[in-house]
């Protein structure tokens, strides 16, 4: 390989096996603290403690091969991103293999589902886990929701400009915004917010009744907007009380963090209200829940108030691709469906714990489909593409005409590969759909309270690389796959 990278690359790729060597020796430390957790539960601790001699071993292996200070090319900082992406869930799916008893295919599944915040699960008997792997589930999902770079930028300063680089990479957004000058700075505003909101969620489920440790695991799952639940029925046997405030927490999930940090922190409101995206994302909540609503009490499917909780509930969980189930929708009617499977082609804000394409490319995508209509007619305007107060740059549009194309290829070729290995088009269809947006639950055997766990091999493998694309946002994918990279490394 040495031989096969030019100096430059080599250069490069030292930030590259040094950020690994962080990550691996990061979770090394976790896994230990999560082995002891076992031990003191009387539960199986061979698997963390395994994963913890890789992530010691191997990290300082990296460590040592890589420089902080390398400065990477644009190109190698979208490489090690996604590499760091795969990375870290091969070493994360080690407790589900070796102590949770599932074959190495189903715990790499487990593992991607949970550090990309998508939800989806093989298990089909949530007896064969201990409360050591569902925490670790829990937490895969927290860490996965803020990022792995983020996380890493507030706890190692000495990453510099290679970390500065991964971090605008892995984050999530049209315009990636900085809070302060510094950026590590901005990393712990972000990361205080993310605090709060699980400190609370944490004592708003246990003040409505759900056990200690189910309250714990299902506030680490909610502010990352990922899904995974210590009970098999997810939010459906909790209280009302606990499903309204799974769905205000969920809600927040899907707002960016940098607003929250201004309103709760800051107390500055206007920002939050002035922002387009925040309004436009509260609008279709109101909407697409009261219309789903509307729909389950005429159809005397339920009562007002389980009406409105239920739609409410589901229209948040699936908009900010959280994933929780109130209810099994998957028996819900057709139309009801409907309106659930469109909206997990939406997502949340940008800059949130959310998945999905966002709701600010939507807004760009309609404001510029609007101004070319306008300009059909009055071809000499000068039309510039306002986001709010700010103009939008040519250079943003064009981003968003490729990550919105390149998501809908990629969606339409994992349906496809499923429907062939499936036969089954609804679980194709929805299981892809819910892969990429990174939601968790789709129709069928693999609705919210279904598995993934009766999926041909390759549908699983299908279903991991969708998963991983999607929580990097397909660029870094694209990347890897284009033989220009890999001229450019030459």
């Amino acid at each position: 390989m040495r031989r096969w990278l030019g100096s430059s690359a080599k250069e490069g790729f030292r930030s590259t096996l040094y950020l690994l060597g962080l990550a691996y020796q990061g979770l090394g430390g976790l896994l230990l603290g999560f082995a002891l957790l076992a031990l003191l539960w009387r539960e199986d601790a061979r698997g963390f403690a395994l994963a913890a001699l890789l992530g010691f071993g191997l990290g300082r292996l990296l460590q040592a091969l890589g420089h902080p200070e390398a400065q990477p090319r644009r190109a190698e900082v979208f490489a090690s991103v996604a590499l760091l992406w795969l990375a870290v869930p091969l070493l994360g799916a080690v407790p589900y293999w070796v102590s949770g008893g599932l074959g190495y295919l189903d715990a790499l599944f487990e593992a991607v589902s949970g550090f990309t915040t998508t939800g989806a699960t093989v298990l089909s008997d949530f007896g064969r886990f201990g409360q050591s792997l569902f925490l670790w589930r829990g937490f895969t999902q927290w860490m996965g929701g803020i990022g792995i770079v983020l996380l890493f930028l507030v706890v190692f300063p000495q990453l510099q400009v290679a970390g500065r680089q991964a971090f605008f990479a892995e984050a999530t957004g049209v315009e990636k915004e900085k809070l302060t000058p510094k950026l590590r700075h901005t990393a712990q505003a972000v990361l205080r917010v993310y605090l709060l909101l699980t400190a609370l969620a944490f004592l708003a489920y246990f003040g409505a009744g759900v056990p200690a440790f189910e309250a714990l695991a299902n506030a680490l799952a909610t502010t990352p907007a990922g899904g995974f639940s210590p009970n098999p029925q997810s939010f459906a046997s909790y209280s009302p009380w606990a499903q309204w405030a799974g769905t205000l927490f969920m809600f927040l999930a899907g707002v960016n963090f940098l607003l929250q940090y201004r309103l709760f922190f800051r107390r500055e409101v206007r920002p939050l209200f002035r922002d387009a995206e925040f309004r436009a994302y509260a609008a279709l909540v109101l909407l697409a829940g009261v219309l789903l609503a509307f729909y389950l009490y005429t159809h005397h499917l339920y009562g007002l108030e389980e009406s409105l909780r239920h739609a409410f509930f589901q229209v948040v969980s699936i908009l900010t691709t959280t994933g929780f189930a109130s209810v099994d929708f998957a028996g819900w009617v057709v139309p009801a469906q409907a309106v659930l499977v469109l909206l997990m082609f939406v997502g949340g804000s940008a800059g949130s714990g959310a998945g999905g394409i966002k709701v600010v490319r939507w807004l760009l995508l309609f404001g510029f489909l609007r101004r070319e209509i306008t300009r059909t007619l009055h071809p000499q305007a000068v039309l510039p593409l306002r986001l709010g107060p700010r103009v939008v740059s040519e250079e943003a549009l064009r981003q968003v005409s490729v990550f919105v194309f390149l998501y809908t290829l990629l969606f339409a070729a994992g349906t496809l590969i499923l429907a062939l290995l499936e036969k089954d088009f609804v679980v194709a269809f929805t299981a892809s759909a819910q892969a990429i947006g990174n939601i968790g639950p789709g129709l069928g055997p693999v609705g919210p309270m279904g598995s993934y766990a009766g999926l041909h091999p390759l549908a699983k493998g299908v279903l991991i690389l969708l998963m991983w694309a999607g929580r990097i946002e397909i660029l870094p994918v694209a990347l890897l796959l284009s033989p220009e990279l890999w001229r450019r490394l030459r």
